[in-house]
């Protein structure tokens, strides 16, 4: 079964390696210049860097399908810079995963696959895509739902250690981001994490740094520039968080319940 997975960022990632550890080929689609924090543990940073490794599978970025049948016959995961997912119309994708996570539907349609599944909110089971999978922190975390739609966004990130809105870096106003901590950190509250051109940007919290922007993207103001960890465990940093494993695994249980149920089919021959 072939999965084209929309989205590289960290929790997309934490899908296509539960994917491809139960045997799935998978291919992922992202903007030209991603904006994942969590950039150790997000396939997407193969587009700048050509390619990434997270928990020893790796990615490559890659244009066009004979270059992705390339890659995925490496037993890699090729990553194309592709924000409208074009490479749908080019190879026979058995089930496509919207893991934008835009809050709301971007454009994925219940057709564009034989399965179609979503993460979060802003899409409906039965409309817009066969099934959804619930990403709010908490008892449904990870859940698969097959009618109607997940938790709705509250604006406010999940509690983790005590802290919720603390743990973002945000970009005190538009301009380019320089990060001046580095994944992997440990910081007190008030230290100098990062500046957006000449306006610093400070630690609302201790703990360490567990995302981080790449130095020199443009970035709005209030843009999600980072993200401290209260738990201080630098294995943290470099591995799939258990929040995206969770997903992984609702989206794994919603490849094989709608397969099984016969709403999918498979025609990848590799």
């Amino acid at each position: 079964m072939l999965v084209l997975i929309k989205g590289a960022g960290d929790l997309a990632t934490g899908v296509a390696v539960r994917l491809y550890r139960s045997g799935f080929p998978v291919v992922m689609t992202d903007l030209s210049q991603p904006t994942a924090v969590r950039r150790t543990v997000a396939f997407c940073q193969c587009l700048y860097d050509g390619t990434a490794t997270v928990e020893g599978i790796t990615a490559r970025a890659v244009t066009g399908a004979e270059a992705v049948r390339a890659a995925l016959a490496a037993g890699e995961v090729p990553v194309l810079a592709d924000p409208a997912a074009e490479i749908r119309t080019a190879l026979p994708f058995d089930a496509v995963v919207d893991a934008i996570l835009a809050k709301r539907n971007t454009g994925t349609t219940i057709t564009d696959a034989p399965i179609v599944l979503a993460l979060g909110p802003g899409f409906t089971a039965g409309a817009d895509c066969h099934g959804v999978v619930e990403t709010k922190r908490g008892h449904y975390l990870g859940r698969l739902i097959t009618e109607g739609s997940a938790i709705p966004n509250t604006g406010v990130p999940g509690d983790v250690g005590g802290y919720t809105i603390q743990r973002l870096i945000r970009a005190p106003k538009a301009g380019v981001f320089h990060p001046v901590a580095s994944i992997g950190d440990q910081v007190e509250t008030g230290d100098l994490v990062a500046r957006v051109d000449d306006a610093p940007v400070y630690a609302a919290m201790p703990g360490m740094v567990r995302g981080m922007l790449p130095d020199g993207l443009t970035v709005p103001a209030g843009m999600k520039a980072g993200d401290i960890d209260p738990r201080c465990t630098r294995d943290h940093c470099f591995t799939v968080s258990d929040k995206a494993r969770a997903v992984g695994g609702g989206v794994l249980e919603g490849l094989l319940y709608f397969a099984r149920t016969n709403k999918g089919g498979t025609t990848w021959n590799g």
